[in-house]
């Protein structure tokens, strides 16, 4: 019986995201298309006798310990479902972005339903495991899978999209972060004064690129509605955006609701000289080169 497990999880980045309008219920219908890539946290749960949670890495300081923290609230849920008792000491190296726009936390949530899966032989079932990540959040279920995935509803109904080969990406990442709540309800203000329809279908065109393994075609649909909300709210994006774009990134774009920025870049040469370009640019905290797609949480050591 193994006394802790180790899993490995990926971030993610948001190719499209369309957004519906507000729904009663506070929460608004999307269309998007995930890619897991190679940024990573991972996450050891060991058996202990009451719960704990420590985080190394990066973004140390910033990470909540306590049962705020979606992978303790993830030890719980599957403790629940196994009938064990929630007593385990739950510790994450911390490289993904915290409110990045590249669901680090929803990322940890996924890496602490698997390891805890293991770690109790619980055996739950892929869709049973499914369902306990979509209680989480709506990345959740994304991060277990990984790869490149069409999510509609809330994000968390999904279906698998074949890729053809790597795309190469670079992230900037920005000083402080931006609340995924306060970037929707940011939208919602600024489309009071719209007059088009929303329309948060997929392109085809973008479908083909992925397909097709064609980063420059790709480049030519990337979207994100939330952008409008999140340099609204963190202007500084709009240069960080201009100066990818101008140091040769194929397509530049916030991921998710920020206010990490993504770049696509034709080849991981181009990905290297973009990293080096942004680093010394002064605009952002740190620019780190990443390919997708890539798995999604997996266990590496118990």
């Amino acid at each position: 019986m193994s006394e802790s497990v180790t899993v490995r999880v990926p971030a993610k980045v948001n190719v499209f995201l369309g957004v519906g309008e507000r729904e009663f219920n506070g929460y608004h219908d999307l269309a998007t298309i995930f890619q897991a890539v190679s940024i990573y946290d991972e996450v050891t749960v060991t058996r202990s006798t009451e719960m704990a949670l420590t985080v190394t890495g990066s973004y140390a300081d910033v990470v909540p310990t306590d049962d705020t923290n979606l992978a303790w609230k993830a030890a719980e849920l599957v403790a629940q479902a196994c009938g064990e008792r929630a007593a385990v000491h739950i510790e994450i190296s911390k490289n993904i972005p915290v409110a990045g726009g590249m669901a680090g936390g929803s990322a940890d949530a996924a890496a602490a339903l698997l390891a805890c899966d293991e770690l109790w032989n619980a055996h739950i079932p892929r869709d049973q495991l499914d369902a306990l990540a979509a209680q989480l959040g709506a990345d959740v279920p994304f991060m277990l899978h990984g790869g490149c995935a069409l999510g509609l509803g809330r994000g968390d109904l999904l279906s698998p999209i074949m890729t053809r080969g790597n795309f190469h990406w670079v992230f900037a990442m920005s000083t402080g972060g931006l609340s995924t709540a306060d970037v929707f309800a940011r939208i919602d203000e600024l489309r009071l004064d719209d007059d088009q329809e929303i329309d948060v279908a997929v392109p085809e065109e973008l479908m083909f690129a992925l397909a097709q393994g064609d980063a420059k075609a790709l480049a030519r649909h990337m979207h994100n509605d939330l952008q409008r909300a999140a340099v609204d709210l963190k202007p500084e994006l709009a240069e960080v955006l201009s100066y990818g774009r101008q140091s040769g990134a194929l397509a530049a774009i916030v991921s998710g609701s920020g206010p990490t920025c993504a770049f696509l870049a034709g080849s991981e040469s181009s990905a290297i000289d973009l990293v080096v370009a942004l680093k010394s640019s002064g605009l952002v905290r740190d620019a780190v080169h990443a390919h997708g797609p890539v798995h999604g949480a997996r266990v590496v050591h118990q």
